[in-house]
């Protein structure tokens, strides 16, 4: 077979004169991209370059620097734009680099021409081990941060290359548009390797002109308008790319009509994404691959799909399913990672799950390791649920989580300003659409996106799930919850979104998120997450507990007494609810008990000023004002026990060793309180007096006040600084 420097040297004697990169600036043929990078690669002979680092934005002396590496058989380790220095250096040190290959002038870097320099770097230890055949190494960032090297040879990328160019034969789009970064493996053999072997044209840009900032920033509109001046024939596509390109298809801001093959890889794939791109003219083909397998495995083409699947196999590879459902493939794998000897096993465990059908089609339905299990033992792969999620609610990213749980939970990020009941419509349609067992529960919205830079995503924007769930009390204590009821019949939504109303619920959630914030931001959550806690702090918060739980009930019966006749349903529903809530304090004492604590000295204690000053102003307001403010208080602690309980509960169990029985109160509540505010949520909503609501939202937002102060108050190690109870 033959390799890719000498197939690249017939399309240059085939069309010498066809453009084959195209820059902002400049173009190339394809005699003189062939000869710029012939010049480069004897720069590097002449230098004694053996293994080179490639730096730099997308442009054309990226790929003739990487085409020069080719032809002078030096090993090439492209370094993507978005790695942080830690990951860049484990990457120089790990691969043994002589040197870097960059794009924009450095100090102390040699100029080798056509906008090519290159940087020696300082003799060090030797890297390390690698096959002999090993012409690039692709480091990924993977799921724990640290980047992993994947060693590919010429061979290797040259067959998946043409098995690329064989599905392909017939759909022949000549002019491709980069907007991955090309140190992505896929954008490299897939978007620059494959359109110069059909002789076409590889447009090239910078990132930062294309709306891209490091590895999931995006301006859309920046984007839209460099593919409307391009008009390529193609592109590569991440998932979050296809959900924004067919946005603005449907709103008639992107120009279709130059599409013939939209690619989308890197993560599942909602099929109704992919039938509303076709309806808006964008020609979206779901693929599958990873870098061990020299990036493409599966893709589906025209006249060669299946909805629901992958494609089939391309003709370079043999996939079969085990009995597992894992998915394995043989024939064109990686010769091993760096610094690793490689396995014997020829068939290799892409650690994904999927099945084949009768006709030859691959579907792939997560990650093996991924895979949640409910308390009821039913199976769910994270990665359906988000894709559905991202497709019917219109989030930028969701991260669905609840192993061991009865039911589902998500972040959703949403940052286009949506009310939280247009939201909750949208998520009440899908729920209705699943399975019961996938049904979520409640749904946490982010208006931030979750970064690489604080470890909660991958490079090419995967969950990092273990740090998400280390991570996951706060940052479900800065989301803004809405809680889905799975007991009942779901609650009629209007037939369409422009149609809701916010009801009360919702814009009390909306109107106290700024009080809300001071409970949120209390330095105790951040000092749980990173295991700075001990049972000081512990005990000192389940004292204040106690002292404002024991008033729960007294404050009902007052409320109660007070209420007029026309809330009477209220009246009714605060007699079952004083009835769940009776005796709660006592299991306040219970678990102080089981830490060491003498429970007659508790009963005894004085509050904390800040939690004396919120139990007497809701008697006040009860008293002297309008008693419907009692739900403030709900709505405060009730939401904060769901969204902290349980996560802060395990955390503090972990840190400290204590028993279960030390955690009644907190474990209950987590759970208890979920069922509590969905009845608190129907019971708001019903609460139509102007009156009643303004003094709901008055007093939550003094009961954030005074909460918060409690929560900034307690005690924790090596911390300093008086408490303050600003609201006083």
């Amino acid at each position: 077979m033959a390799l890719l420097p000498e197939l690249l040297e017939r399309q240059a004697e085939r069309h010498p004169s066809h453009v084959a990169l195209q820059g902002p600036d400049s173009a190339f043929t394809y005699a003189q991209m062939l000869q710029s990078a012939r010049a480069l690669a004897d720069q590097l002979s002449r230098l004694g370059v053996r293994r080179a680092g490639l730096c730099g934005d997308n442009s054309v002396a990226w790929i003739l620097s990487d085409l020069a590496c080719l032809l002078a058989d030096v090993v090439c380790v492209p370094v993507p734009v978005f790695f942080s220095k830690s990951q860049t250096a484990h990457l120089i040190e790990r691969a043994g680099l002589d040197g870097l290959l960059t794009v924009e002038a450095d100090t102390g870097s040699e100029h080798l021409g056509h906008g090519v320099w290159f940087r020696a770097l300082p003799v060090s230890a030797a890297g390390a081990w690698m096959p002999q055949q090993t012409a690039k190494i692709t480091f990924t960032s993977g799921s724990t941060g640290t980047p992993k090297g994947v060693c590919l040879s010429v061979g290797q990328m040259t067959a998946t290359t043409l098995a690329l160019k064989e599905r392909l034969a017939g759909v022949e789009p000549e002019r491709h548009l980069c907007i991955l970064p090309m140190a992505t493996l896929l954008e490299n053999i897939a978007g620059i390797y494959l359109p110069l072997l059909m002789g076409g044209t590889v447009m090239v840009a910078q990132l930062q002109t294309l709306g891209m900032t490091g590895s999931s920033g995006l301006d859309l509109d920046r984007l839209v308008e460099g593919i409307n001046q391009t008009t390529p024939h193609s592109l590569i596509l991440v998932p979050e790319l296809a959900m924004a390109l067919v946005t603005a298809a449907e709103q008639g801001q992107l120009k279709t009509t130059s599409f013939r093959f939209l690619a989308v890889g890197g993560g599942r794939v909602s099929s109704e994404l992919l039938v509303r791109g076709r309806a808006a003219g964008l020609p979206l083909y779901e693929g599958y691959g990873l870098s061990e397998c020299s990036s493409v495995v599966a893709l589906n083409v025209p006249g060669g799909e299946c909805e629901g699947s992958v494609g089939k196999p391309l003709s370079h590879v043999e996939v079969r399913v085990d009995e597992r459902a894992r998915i394995l493939v043989r024939g064109n794998t990686h010769l091993g990672y760096l610094g690793d000897e490689p396995e014997a096993d020829e068939w290799l465990d892409t650690g994904d799950l999927g099945a084949l059908d009768p006709a030859g089609f691959l579907s792939v339905n997560g990650r093996a390791k991924n895979l949640l299990i409910t308390s009821f033992g039913r199976n769910i792969s994270p990665e359906w649920l988000e894709s559905e999620l991202i497709q019917a609610v219109g989030a930028r990213q969701a991260v669905v989580f609840g192993d061991g749980d009865p039911h589902l939970s998500a972040l959703l990020v949403v940052q286009d300003g949506r009310s939280p009941e247009q939201l909750r419509w949208s998520l009440s349609r899908l729920n209705a659409g699943l399975p019961d067992y996938a049904r979520l529960e409640a749904v946490y919205i982010r208006r931030q996106l979750l970064t690489q830079a604080q470890g909660h995503i991958t490079a090419n924007g995967r969950p990092v799930r273990h740090q998400l769930q280390a991570d996951l009390p706060t940052l479900l204590a800065g989301a803004f919850p809405i809680f889905m009821n799975l007991t009942v019949a779901q609650p009629n939504v209007p037939n369409t979104p422009g149609d809701t109303v916010m009801g009360f619920f919702d814009r009390l959630q909306s109107e106290t998120a700024q009080a809300r914030a001071h409970v949120t931001t209390a330095p105790v959550i951040e000092a749980i997450r990173k295991g700075r806690f001990d049972i000081q702090g512990y005990t000192w918060f389940l004292t204040q507990a106690y002292h404002h739980v024991k008033h729960t009930v007294p404050l009902m019966m007052a409320c109660g007494g007070q209420l007029p006749e026309r809330l009477e349903f209220v009246r009714k529903d605060l007699v079952e609810y004083i009835e769940e809530e009776y005796g709660h304090h006592e299991w306040i004492l219970d678990d102080l008990e089981a830490c060491g604590e003498d429970r007659d000295a508790i009963r005894n204690s004085r509050p904390d000023t800040s939690i004396e000053l919120m139990v007497a102003y809701l008697y006040d307001r009860i008293q002297r004002g309008n008693p419907a403010a009692f739900f403030g208080m709900v709505q405060v602690l009730e939401g904060t026990s769901i969204e902290l309980a349980t996560p802060l509960g395990e955390a503090i169990q972990k840190q400290l060793g204590l028993p279960d029985k030390a955690f009644s109160y907190l474990y209950s509540h987590g759970a208890l309180d979920q069922e509590h505010f969905e009845f608190f949520r129907n019971l708001m909503n019903e609460i139509t007096d102007e009156d009643d609501q303004q003094a709901i939202i008055e007093a939550a937002r003094m009961v954030y006040r005074l909460y918060g102060d409690m929560l900034h108050t307690i005690p924790l190690p090596a911390s300093s600084g008086e408490s303050r109870h600003e609201a006083a």
